[in-house]
């Protein structure tokens, strides 16, 4: 985890703390028994010790030569998709927002998908405990824009969750951010301006305004487009 020198540990500053709803409508029989019996096998759990490590390739059981990750997977389509297309990849999908997680469930259970391991909660436990250059793909898709800007410290691209993502991503890593808000659009492509370890991948207006093919479009995306999507698209730059 990145902190400045003088943030006492156990601190979290507001842009490193969890904002946002948990639970919507109550989960029926079946749903509470995918929370109860079934994402115990499946689920992720962060070590207790400040100084250990997640050991991602461990979570599948040494069944994947790569590790991916999905930072709030809303009802799981997109990580749904890319698991179903690489099943030689290990995909770590973290989202707090319980219904959400039901969706993902059914899924996996439905398709007897074997390389999905979840985190029902803020994805930066996670992210915090993963080892540095251990991860090749990273996304965030339509996160919560929190277009006041007195929330603006709330939103996850900003300098601490860059940094953490920068350690953990491999040289040569692809990070995607995918958003329809022109506020968290513009956020975006400020903060990641300001970076030295990421490149965009973009030539052109082209290139973030058209969705690649191993993009799918997913539910909320069809649903809550606010204006045009943009697909962002940045390289961890290697490692001096």
């Amino acid at each position: 985890m990145t902190k400045d020198a003088n943030i006492p540990e156990g601190f979290h500053l507001p842009e490193q703390r969890f904002f946002g709803r948990r639970k919507g409508k109550p989960l029926s029989g079946r749903q509470q028994s995918l929370m109860d019996d079934f994402l115990p096998t499946i689920s992720i759990a962060i070590p207790a010790q400040d100084e250990q490590e997640l050991d991602p390739l461990a979570l599948f059981d040494g069944r994947v030569d790569d590790i991916w990750l999905e930072i709030g997977f809303g009802k799981g389509e997109h990580l749904a998709w890319q698991a179903d297309h690489h099943r030689s990849v290990g995909i770590i999908g973290c989202e707090p927002y319980l219904n959400g997680v039901v969706g993902l469930l059914n899924h996996i259970e439905d398709t007897d998908t074997s390389n999905i391991r979840i985190y029902g909660d803020d994805a930066r436990h996670v992210i915090w405990k993963l080892p540095d250059a251990s991860v090749s793909r990273v996304f965030l898709l339509h996160p919560d824009p929190w277009p006041k800007m007195r929330h603006a410290r709330r939103r996850f691209v900003n300098r601490h969750n860059l940094d953490d993502l920068a350690r953990i991503m491999k040289d040569g890593a692809e990070l995607r951010i995918g958003t329809d808000h022109p506020v968290y659009r513009e956020w975006t492509m400020v903060q990641m301006s300001l970076r030295d370890d990421f490149e965009w991948q973009a030539e052109g207006p082209e290139d973030w305004l058209t969705r690649p093919d191993d993009w799918p479009e997913t539910r909320y995306e069809i649903k809550a487009l606010e204006g045009r999507a943009t697909y962002f698209r940045y390289q961890r730059r290697p490692r001096s």
